[in-house]
């Protein structure tokens, strides 16, 4: 038996008019950490799930451990020694360790469980790979580095030698990266294979042996991860030259657009407590914090779809109203947290969703009766502007990319619809008072995400106040004038993004009040 455990060999999947794997062959070795790359769509979703038994692939075959692989099977991929730990944690809640860890592992006829034999050999396997957890904790107790302790515990339970990771540090703090990093590390040294899914370049570069980059369902490129830069990984990944965005000092902090004092609202892990905050023109403050701890309480306040218990709200001075409507023509903008079920109405065309925030202003509607004409040629220059690419003004939302959606969510916040038609297309013109960002760029490409910054970065340059709320460590300290971090519903003090550490971010997120500021 050689050292090769898992080989792909000439893999292809369909769908449709769409090739999502074209002709791909792979090999992973024991003891090795393969990074899984690509675009939104390139194909890796795909090829995980033909793995894993969840599609079964037009052409080809998958050997394991020098046996061929039952396709279509997860049972059978399961049985193989494949685990799979997915980006979205599936644990019951309300149950412990050590039910969650079982679910599934036994038969449902059998009379009683087994749950003695069960707990000797989760702690068996707990302390092989140093993944220490208390077995009866209630699962909706633990933090999230804690659950995904868990999710691991589950796939090695059931006797994984090769595990699937899919962007396993999306929700983590700084603290718990590493201590993933180091498990990581051991699990390979114990001989387990790994394929490691992340869109951050630089863990791929850290923890992975070798890379795999995807592009148009196709295998572009294979490489050593020693010697590869993470220019080189974008490139490869969207077949040109990416241009991040650099750190650019905001120049012309104005005035206070939106100011809170003492704001509390809600109960629960979505609350607010006593959250006190500035927002001012041509400045971007990031919020920092893992997922869960206030930001959609906080994002939901700002856009005028939850009301705040006690406290003061202040927008150019006033009162903020909790009127959605109303805040809109006011200049607060947002950027939905969830595009799909929050941004856009999928069944409908671009145009209607671009119009569809300021659909009873005087822009778009006259007596009740909606400017289809002037509302498809807002649409048609949102499209233009900011390079909606999938089809023009009467294409169904649905049929976008995550990008190009996004980018579709953008214009409609960015551009005004009163601008001159005949000025540049450019976020300089009628920029919002306020905007509201909230994950913009959750779940998209490179490509895509620079784009985004970008765009973001202009509006601050041209005199909004942006609010920019996100799980992306990186991305809160390249955009960040000042950064905040959100625990529990409480805000820490708004600090110049260079009076932070990641280490002081990540203590801070965790709760931890001497992580406030270095």
């Amino acid at each position: 038996m050689t050292d090769t455990v898992l080989k792909l060999s000439h893999i292809s999947k369909r769908f449709g008019n769409l090739l999502a794997n074209d002709d791909i062959s792979l090999q992973l070795k024991r003891g090795e950490v393969l990074a899984l790359l690509g675009e939104n769509g390139a194909g890796k979703s795909t090829l995980v799930s033909i793995l894993f038994g969840h599609y079964t692939a037009d052409a080809g075959q998958i050997e394991v451990f020098g046996q061929p692989l039952v396709a279509g099977d997860p049972k059978a991929a399961l049985a193989a020694g494949i685990g799979m730990v997915h980006q979205h944690f599936t644990l019951a809640e309300n149950l412990s360790v050590l039910e969650n860890v079982m679910m599934g592992s036994e038969s449902m006829w059998q009379p009683f469980t087994r749950q003695r034999a069960a707990r000797a050999r989760l702690q068996e396997v707990a302390q092989r790979f140093s993944l220490e957890v208390n077995a009866q904790a209630r699962v909706g107790s633990l933090s999230v580095g804690e659950r995904q302790r868990v999710e691991i515990l589950k796939a090695l339970y059931r006797g994984a030698r090769i595990l699937i990771l899919d962007e396993p540090t999306a929700v983590l703090t700084p603290q718990e990266s590493e201590a993933l990093f180091k498990v990581l590390a051991q699990m390979v040294a114990q001989g387990l294979s790994i394929i490691f899914i992340s869109h951050k370049l630089a863990e791929v570069l850290r923890v992975s042996n070798r890379v795999a980059v995807l592009r148009s369902g196709k295998l572009v490129n294979e490489a050593d991860a020693l010697g590869t830069t993470q220019n080189q990984l974008a490139q490869w990944m969207v077949g040109h030259a990416i241009d991040a965005p650099r750190r650019h000092e905001a120049t012309r902090i104005g005035a206070d657009v939106c100011v809170l004092h003492d704001v509390c609202s809600g109960s629960g892990r979505e609350r607010l407590d006593g959250v006190s905050l500035t927002l001012r023109r041509g400045e971007i403050v990031a919020i920092a914090g893992v997922s869960g701890n206030g930001q959609v309480a906080l994002a939901e306040l700002l856009c005028g779809t939850r009301r705040a218990s006690s406290g003061r709200v202040a927008l150019l001075g006033r009162a903020l109203p909790a009127a959605p409507a109303q805040l809109v023509e006011l200049g607060v903008a947002r950027i939905p947290e969830d595009r799909h079920a929050v941004g856009v109405i999928g069944d409908l065309p671009v145009w209607e969703n671009a119009v569809s925030e300021r659909l009873r202003s005087r822009s778009f509607s006259r007596g009740g009766w909606v400017r289809r004409k002037t509302a498809r040629a807002y649409a048609q220059r949102v499209v233009d502007a900011f390079d909606v690419r999938g089809g023009g003004a009467d294409t169904a939302a649905r049929s976008l990319s995550g990008g190009n959606m996004q980018k579709l969510i953008l214009g409609r916040a960015l551009l005004h619809p009163d601008t001159d038609r005949h000025a540049a297309l450019t976020v300089t013109s009628a920029v919002p008072n306020l905007i509201v960002a909230h994950q913009p760029t959750w779940g998209l490409d490179i490509g895509a995400v620079s784009y985004v910054q970008a765009q973001l970065i202009a509006a601050r340059d041209a005199g909004a106040a942006v609010l920019l709320i996100s799980d992306d460590l990186d991305e809160v300290l390249t955009l960040g004038d000042r950064v905040a971090v959100m625990h529990g519903g409480s805000l820490t003090a708004a600090l110049p993004a260079l009076d932070w550490s990641r280490e002081s971010i990540g203590l801070a997120m965790a709760g931890s009040a001497s992580g406030s500021h270095t």
